[in-house]
């Protein structure tokens, strides 16, 4: 039985150019024979799972997973059908709703924030960076936080909401050189704990609450890599909770990773493991979320920046797992390992993008002017 999943598998990586046992980078090293029928019934979650228990290895898994989803070899594996109810049940079900926020918050960005500390840049920015010019991950980080304020033509004295604002990054760049006074809200205990140490003396208020109790006016807004805890059946009532925040003439900056298609979930290891109840939005799904709320005035596309970024902290990541290692286990360092690199190879692969979009509630009187 097993060297009939082993043909078949052989013959499905064959059409991305990938061997088994093979000398290439790419190529996959199998050390146990159950892999095949496991990847073969249990698609991307059996591959990574696999992956964390020591069943394969790839000199290069980010290459390896590169070229799986050129070749769009996840659309010929059968899914059990266990997974294909979870993946059911994320269309039908209102999987983020505010009861389930916070318990999606914990699983992810609770994990400790030594972890962050130890893989991200010296601000701790968790979502992608502006390679433009940049030598360094800290220089890319910076310019994406730079960028965001010029996109919002933030002035001294403003109050800004930062809708999901992580440790504080954006806050504390924002108050720093922009001199404007930031409201951060999270769903992480964690995130609240640490960031009000890091913006310790500047005018940035942390709070943990959840984006649907929010109902004071700002004149600018800012949401950095959140959306993507949303959920499909949230989108617009995350857009009316922007609008109605929003001072009349303000802006409102959202930065999300994106789908080129319209989906209702993600793939099922990473829900499993990294994001759960997580969901990327596409351009259409945005789209419907704003109609008669906001004007679209500017949409810019950088995805290939996150690769860079992915595989910057991965560098960190691989360089600070020592520091790390003491509390975690080798099973952990695989499932993030793995999540870093097939991240990555997504975005390389132009599976993901990464969009800015500025939005304002009435049209800004003499144009947007898109700044790069």
């Amino acid at each position: 039985m097993n060297n009939k999943y082993k043909k078949k598998t052989e013959q499905i990586l064959g059409i991305a150019g990938v061997q088994i046992n093979g000398s290439n980078p790419w190529d996959i090293q199998v050390h146990n024979d159950k892999f095949y029928k496991r990847v073969l019934t249990e698609g991307e979650l059996g591959l990574g799972e696999s992956y964390m228990d020591g069943w394969w290895d790839s000199e290069k898994v980010d290459e390896f997973i590169h070229k799986l989803l050129q070749a769009h070899l996840n659309e010929r594996i059968q899914r059990k059908f266990s997974i294909l109810i979870k993946l059911f049940s994320a269309q039908i079900f209102n999987l983020q709703s505010k009861r389930k926020a916070f318990d999606n918050g914990e699983r992810h960005y609770d994990l400790g924030n030594d972890l962050f500390q130890n893989m991200l840049d010296k601000r701790m920015n968790y979502s992608c960076a502006y390679w433009k010019n940049a030598k360094s991950l800290d220089e890319a980080q910076e310019n994406k936080l730079e960028l965001i304020c010029r996109k919002l033509s933030l002035k001294p004295g403003m109050r800004v909401l930062d809708i999901g604002c992580g440790w504080g990054a954006f806050g504390k760049y924002a108050a720093q050189k922009y001199k404007v006074a930031v409201v951060g809200i999270t769903v992480s205990k964690e995130q609240v704990e640490l960031g009000r140490k890091l913006c310790e003396g500047l005018p940035v208020e942390f709070r943990l609450i959840d984006y649907r109790d929010m109902h004071e006016k700002f004149d600018a807004i800012a949401s950095i890599g959140m959306i993507e805890h949303v959920g499909h059946k949230n989108y617009r009532t995350f857009f009316e909770v922007a609008n109605r925040c929003l001072k009349n003439d303000g802006l409102f900056l959202l930065h999300t990773i994106g789908r080129n298609d319209s989906s209702y979930s993600i793939n099922p290891w990473t829900d499993k493991y990294i994001f759960p109840n997580g969901l990327i939005p596409s351009v259409a799904q945005i789209g419907e979320a704003i109609q008669n709320l906001f004007v679209m005035e500017d949409w810019h596309n950088f995805g290939v920046d996150y690769d860079k970024t992915l595989m910057a902290w991965y560098d960190n990541f691989m360089a600070n797992w020592n520091q790390i290692k003491s509390k975690d286990s080798e099973r952990f360092f695989r499932m993030w390992e793995y999540y870093l690199l097939s991240a990555a190879a997504s975005f390389r692969t132009r599976h993901n993008q990464l969009w800015q979009i500025v939005l304002s509630k009435n049209g800004v009187p003499e144009g947007y002017q898109s700044i790069r």
